[in-house]
């Protein structure tokens, strides 16, 4: 079996800058994401410690559900954008941490669009400031997916209204159904 390359990570992220809302405009399937999942976002926010506050929103079903979390630098030594990201399951009553990876791959230059993988390459996530993405841009990104070993037919699109919904005006599943529908691959 040929050794897989180390992944090329961004270095010199400007934390400040990276904050604020992304949308997803493509993913792989993981089973933490409802199937039917739309309008699917990320909203970072930097925390006076240095960490980034992390709350990942969907639309399932016609319901809002959401996951906050806490991502930190991997290495706080090294310059690569390599970052830990902690949840805790279940949603309703968060008491086991999880934690993974998310490592920037590819950022534009004015910070309108990313790449973000893990050293698995089991994860992949195409962000954009805005909810759609031009083609061309979209397949640039798959291209250096691709050059990062990643099986770029497993990307499934995320369908995102224009405008999109605000996170308030929707009714909330706060019992944490979509988690447990997840678990059972629904």
């Amino acid at each position: 079996m040929a050794k897989t390359k180390e992944m090329t990570v961004v270095r010199g992220l400007d934390l400040a800058r990276y904050m604020g809302r992304w949308y997803e405009i493509a993913s792989f399937p993981t089973f933490f994401q409802p199937k039917d999942g739309r309008n699917t976002r990320a909203t970072y926010n930097l925390n006076d410690d240095g960490t980034v506050h992390v709350l990942n929103e969907t639309w399932s079903g016609g319901k809002r559900d959401y996951i906050e979390g806490t991502a930190y630098k991997a290495d706080p030594n090294n310059d690569e954008a390599k970052f830990k990201v902690k949840f805790y399951l279940p949603p309703f009553l968060p008491i086991i941490p999880v934690v993974g990876n998310y490592w920037v791959l590819y950022l534009d230059e004015d910070y309108q669009y990313a790449l973000i993988g893990e050293p698995t390459r089991k994860s992949l996530w195409i962000l954009c400031r805005q909810t759609q993405m031009d083609d061309e841009i979209y397949n640039q990104l798959l291209e250096r997916a691709k050059e990062e070993g990643y099986d770029v037919s497993k990307l499934r699109q995320t369908p995102q209204h224009d405008p999109p919904p605000e996170s308030d005006a929707a009714s909330t599943d706060n019992k944490g159904v979509w988690w447990f529908k997840s678990l059972l691959g629904k």
